[in-house]
């Protein structure tokens, strides 16, 4: 039996241009083989801080990276009230508005509004700036499956860093799983990487309510960056996850499994040695 249809997500901004001109090719040949179709969201709306920054020479190089990638959907994140009313309706019971960024200006409306562009039911959303090991090409289907098993799985992501000697993580907090090595699961949820199918994530999560007020620093944040005053969507989803006793599974799995990192710092050794650290 064919495995379901699966939309690799990507969600971009013109401030990720720099590292995405090397990262974007890395990720389509680490994945394009085990999906179905490649969706990249370009998000346009602007916010303040860290997150605008070089926007006008990196919305150009966003332009002329998208137009020379073959087999990629682009969508620009639709702001208008039409989509808004069918995010809502689908992740938030209906009630508008929707949070359009967090208080570092972070995206928010944006996560949402890729899952709902997306062509199929399973959808792989990975943050412009994530970085995969591995060799394996039924990562994938192997995750599917182990959704389908086990219906406390609502995510599911590689594991994250190379696989250790010992089998423990080293960095973060995950239950390891008897009897399946390189394997954890979390009780909360990450928007950096995750796939999910939508109809279970909908059915299961029903009326996701926005949590308006961070901590008392971030609000000070938001206040001076003139940033929305809102609390970051993992939380929410991730507090609504432990309310219904669903959690996230990383794994290797076979043939040499996936992996995956994410860089804390990105400074100018980091961009000047990235295209080495990708091969």
């Amino acid at each position: 039996m064919s495995h379901p249809k699966v939309t690799l997500q990507i969600s971009l901004a013109p401030t990720d241009y720099r590292h995405a001109v090397h990262l974007l090719p890395h990720q389509l040949r680490t994945w394009q083989d085990q999906v179905d179709e490649v969706l990249v969201s370009i998000d346009l709306h602007r916010s303040q801080g860290r997150f605008s920054a070089n926007w006008e020479s990196g919305k150009h190089g966003l332009e002329q990276l998208l137009s020379a990638l073959p087999g990629i959907r682009v969508e620009e994140v639709d702001y208008g009230n039409d989509a808004e009313q069918r995010i809502a309706e689908l992740f938030f019971g209906g009630v508008v508005p929707v949070p359009r960024k967090d208080f570092r200006g972070g995206p928010y409306y944006s996560y949402f509004f890729g899952l709902a562009a997306a062509t199929h039911d399973y959808v792989f959303h990975i943050d412009a700036d994530m970085m995969f090991g591995g060799r394996s090409n039924t990562w994938m289907k192997e995750a599917i499956a182990d959704q389908d098993n086990d219906p406390k799985v609502l995510f599911s992501a590689p594991l994250p860093g190379p696989p250790t000697h010992d089998g423990e993580l080293h960095r973060q907090a995950g239950q390891k799983l008897p009897g399946r090595p390189y394997t954890f699961e979390f009780a909360d949820m990450s928007t950096r990487i995750f796939l999910l199918s939508r109809e279970r994530f909908s059915s299961s999560l029903t009326g996701l309510v926005p949590r308006p007020a961070p901590a008392w620093r971030n609000q000070l944040k938001a206040h001076l960056e003139k940033n929305p005053n809102q609390d970051l969507p993992e939380h929410i989803i991730s507090d609504a996850m432990q309310g219904k006793g669903l959690i996230r599974r990383e794994f290797l799995g076979n043939e040499g499994g996936k992996w995956h990192l994410h860089p804390p710092y990105r400074c100018r050794d980091y961009y000047d040695k990235l295209p080495d650290i990708i091969h």
